[in-house]
């Protein structure tokens, strides 16, 4: 059994569709899921034959549950205490853990990153075999265009000529499914980026491309963007984010071998990820 964290996230999601398409047995949890084993009763986002969930990360013990029977877990940054997370796995029978970090822990392991560099040396010190993937920024970003693109043709962004290599959450899904399921990934730390460093503006222009239509990119100053992105984050992720997408360090702006060493062919590009998703825009 394998156990799936954040089952309804852009990687979660992916994930679960790859696991349960190659055979294995899966628990999907997730904050707000409706616990059940029936098949009929499960969100559409869920595929058929997943077990169902609902757990919180922040509360330990209520994994429980999800964990009896398991022998992996993905395991992603949330809540406040990984070495609780991990206790509770190890004594329910896991013995390997894949954990989705940020590429920040290692270009800016202080401040906005600290909390998942806690994570990390919480999964290095369990005694389990475990990976950790460091993700790069996630394609699936650009879905807060979706509205104003579908509204206005806008696309609204700071930093309109910063190029960074936005990962394909696919192919984060696609290196999980594989160092949870093949041997050969133990003690390993793998940096996850996109095939190309793309700036905001070429984005854009890329969802016009996949959408049949002009999308006109609108550059924020970093004052507006902070004011928007204050509405969700809090302030010190909010920096670091700025930071990375105003100026990223040259290791950010490169590109990683590591979804080609793993899955054997090329990253996806974002290009292809606007193709897939172009009904979100339309």
């Amino acid at each position: 059994m394998i156990v799936v964290t954040g089952a309804t996230g852009n990687v979660g999601r992916a994930l679960l569709r790859t696991l349960a398409a190659d055979g294995h047995s899966v628990t999907a949890v997730a904050r707000h899921i409706q616990n059940s084993d029936i098949p009929a009763d499960i969100p559409a986002d869920i595929p058929a034959g997943v077990r169902a969930i609902a757990a919180d990360l922040g509360v330990p013990t209520s994994l429980d549950s999800a964990l009896t029977g398991a022998k992996s877990l993905f395991l992603l940054v949330a809540g406040d205490d990984p070495a609780g997370v991990l206790a509770r796995a190890k004594a329910a029978g896991v013995t390997k853990v894949v954990l989705v970090s940020s590429q920040g822990v290692g270009t800016r392991p202080d401040g906005a990153y600290a909390h998942a560099a806690r994570f990390e040396r919480a999964v290095v010190a369990s005694g389990l075999a475990y990976t950790i993937l460091r993700s790069g920024g996630l394609d699936s970003n650009a879905f807060a265009w979706a509205e104003p693109i579908r509204a206005q043709r806008l696309a609204p962004a700071p930093f309109a000529e910063v190029g960074l290599p936005f990962v394909d959450p696919e192919d984060v899904a696609a290196v999980a499914a594989a160092a949870l399921t093949e041997d050969g990934h133990d003690g390993a730390t793998y940096v996850l980026t996109g095939p190309a460093p793309t700036t905001p503006r070429q984005r854009a222009a890329a969802i016009g491309e996949a959408i049949g239509a002009p999308v006109t990119f609108v550059e924020m100053t970093r004052e507006e963007a902070r004011a928007q992105m204050s509405q969700f984050m809090p302030p010190e992720v909010v920096e670091g984010t700025l930071s990375i997408l105003g100026e990223p360090t040259p290791e950010e702006q490169t590109v990683s071998p590591d979804v080609e060493r793993v899955l054997g062919r090329p990253a996806l590009s974002f290009s292809a990820w606007a193709q897939r998703n172009a009904a979100a825009f339309r």
